[in-house]
């Protein structure tokens, strides 16, 4: 069952999927109704799940789930990976690489891939107060505090001791 996500409880399960470019707008209408069809059927060994989604900065998708706190199901999971795949190939896009890592560089959001990003805060182009997409989040009440953050703030920030 589909709901909206700001009234799913805050331990719900999130998961955070970035794709390595931006959606056009048009993209996003469509994943948007390809989502909301998805998680309106979206089911746990044959019972509706409650769960929602957030297409964020045209670039990153949030799934939640309403999980009640108990372990989510493989089956809820591989249904998910699934509809993720589709929209990786309908639009040429990498969304379940998770050695892209997203970081905020002036007014626009870089992915590049770990061994990059190590890379460039080895180098100094990038600080631990360079902000970054904490992919690691697992509850909404966590996506909303420490999603998005300063890298000293996140795991990333093991690349610049």
């Amino acid at each position: 069952m589909y709901v909206e996500f700001n009234v799913l409880p805050k331990n719900a399960k999130v998961w955070v999927y970035q794709s390595d470019r931006m959606f056009t707008t048009d993209e996003v209408e469509i994943i948007n109704k390809n989502l909301k069809s998805f998680v309106e059927h979206w089911k746990d060994h044959g019972k509706n799940v409650t769960g929602s989604f957030v297409v964020k900065y045209n670039q990153f998708i949030v799934l939640a789930l309403d999980n009640n706190e108990r372990n989510v199901p493989g089956c809820v999971i591989d249904a998910s990976i699934r509809v993720l795949r589709e929209i990786e190939n309908a639009y040429k896009v990498d969304l379940l690489n998770k050695f892209n890592t997203a970081f905020r560089d002036a007014n626009s959001i870089k992915v590049v891939k770990l061994l990059e990003f190590q890379k460039l805060a080895k180098e100094s182009q990038i600080s631990d107060e360079t902000i970054v997409f904490n992919g690691m989040v697992n509850s909404i009440n966590e996506f909303e505090t420490h999603w998005e953050v300063p890298a000293k703030l996140s795991w990333h920030n093991r690349y610049f001791n």
